[in-house]
């Protein structure tokens, strides 16, 4: 069986107002992981992603870049125990 694994991210730059919950809400279904996403009053992009360690390391890579209009300056990374999320919710 795979190690699952759970991550909290919180993307910097222009990623607010360029779909990126939406995107990533895609992009966790097509990589089949949970979690969530939600913007944050400061500006950020704040993510919860939980799986397959494979799975969850190619969602934290996809949000480097995030969607087409967004231009991410910074994410940070922080593991976490996991909580069994299989679905991914945007906030």
């Amino acid at each position: 069986m795979a190690e699952r694994v759970r991550r909290r991210l919180l993307v910097e730059g222009r990623v607010q107002g360029v779909f990126f919950r939406a995107s990533a809400q895609r992009q966790a279904a097509r990589l089949h992981v949970g979690g969530s996403a939600r913007n944050l009053p400061d500006g950020r992009v704040e993510l919860f992603v939980e799986g397959d360690a494979e799975a969850v390391g190619a969602f934290v890579a996809w949000a480097h870049h995030g969607p087409p209009r967004a231009v991410v300056t910074a994410v940070h990374v922080e593991d976490q125990p996991p909580i069994g999320e299989s679905r991914f919710r945007a906030r």
